[in-house]
């Protein structure tokens, strides 16, 4: 069995950690060939030293030389490259046959396109490069021949639970794709409550680990909300054929709803490392380090209808779903300038999903034509919440 050559794009993040020590616990099956961060020198040399990748690359040019002169130091021998064209190139080069993208943001869109025209095997974690760009993916995996497995955790769930992993759903006899969302930090909480929620404490995720945007977005339900799209574009599923539920023990990834009335649920520990290790590896299984489920120890399972009352950044992203075109790219540039300046201490929490509407009014959506045409409505989008936030905060 051939070795599969992995670039790990972000692998100083959450998802990188867990990608990685995946990989470890396999090194007859996966490489780390590429590793690629922001700005984290140190940490991203430090991965370099204990998995000897043939490329090290940081995304800030101005990071460059400090990390040549860790390599140096540590005596690792690998290429080193700088800038988002570097990481674009590399994500579709000779050195890797497979790429996990987990670079936050809409700074991961042009390293995922050329990831899926080059025909690789496409791990995606970026939920933004989808959502800004579903169809221009969807169309660069068509080009390329590769597959695009989602590491998500519910969206992988999803995959396991349908025959094929992507079918026609109607063809399949599903009824309705079913995410469950853990609720976040604030699940329960009055607006009233929210109004004074600080950066810290809406990054103190009660299940998962993640980087500070992510967490934030999943306290708004927004992550849930690029979430129904993701799923949207994933599954060919109608927006009114997709459903959030809460559950928050988290055990419960996501459900399939057939028309017979079977669901099929995907059950397991609140571990990344499931849904990469089923990515890597599929249509195999193999260890991933996580722990066995121990249902009798949890007890109960609940379930309950999210409160977009309070927490509207979810029904945002459904209106804007649903208002098609490029909508959802500016739901997603406007939510990551709003997060932005909540983490800095410029914005109510309860201003983010404010300013998030307050875009979506002032740009109608329009049609998507090409990766140009809506990296520019981003910007558009982007200098609407700073005026947005100016106006009405500063």
């Amino acid at each position: 069995m051939a070795v599969r050559q992995v670039a790990v794009l972000g692998a100083t993040g959450s998802i990188g950690g867990s990608t990685l020590d995946v990989i470890a616990r396999h090194p007859g099956r996966f490489r780390a060939s590429v590793l690629a961060a922001n700005r984290d020198t140190a940490g991203l040399a430090a991965l370099c030293e204990r998995f000897r990748p043939d490329l090290a690359i940081v995304a800030d040019p101005a990071m460059e030389a400090d990390l040549s002169r860790r390599l140096a130091a540590a005596n690792v021998r690998c290429e080193v490259a700088s800038g988002a064209d570097a990481v674009t190139a590399a994500a579709a080069g000779p050195l890797c046959d497979t790429v996990v993208a987990a670079i936050v943001g809409a700074a991961g869109l042009d390293s995922t396109l050329a990831a899926a025209r080059a025909g690789k095997r496409l791990l995606l974690a970026n939920k933004e490069s989808i959502v800004m760009a579903g169809a221009l993916l969807l169309e660069a995996l068509r080009q390329g021949g590769g597959d695009l497995i989602p590491i998500d955790s519910e969206h992988n769930a999803i995959f396991q639970c349908l025959p094929g992993g992507r079918p026609d759903l109607g063809r399949a006899g599903v009824r309705r794709i079913i995410l469950t969302a853990s609720g976040g930090p604030f699940r329960g909480r009055t607006r009233a409550e929210l109004g004074r929620i600080t950066p810290d404490e809406a990054c103190a995720h009660p299940k998962w680990s993640m980087g500070r945007k992510i967490s934030v977005d999943s306290a708004t339900l927004m992550n849930k909300g690029l979430e129904v799209i993701e799923a949207h574009h994933l599954f060919a599923a109608p927006v009114d054929a997709i459903e959030v539920v809460v559950h928050p023990q988290s055990l419960v990834h996501s459900l399939v709803d057939y028309v017979d009335g079977s669901v099929l649920a995907q059950l397991g520990n609140p571990d990344m490392r499931t849904a990469i290790a089923c990515a890597l590896a599929w249509p195999e299984r193999i260890e991933a380090g996580v722990a066995p489920l121990d249902l009798a120890a949890h007890a109960r399972l609940d379930f309950e209808k999210p409160d977009t009352d309070t927490f509207r950044c979810l029904a945002l992203a459904f209106a804007a779903l649903r208002e098609g075109g490029d909508a959802t790219a500016i739901l997603n540039a406007a939510n990551e300038v709003a997060v932005a300046a909540f983490l800095a201490g410029s914005l109510p929490f309860l201003g983010i999903a404010e300013i998030v509407e307050r875009v979506l009014t002032e740009l109608p959506a329009q049609p998507v034509v090409d990766v140009q045409t809506l990296v520019a409505r981003d910007a558009e989008a982007r200098r609407a919440a700073r005026g947005v936030l100016h106006r009405a905060y500063c």
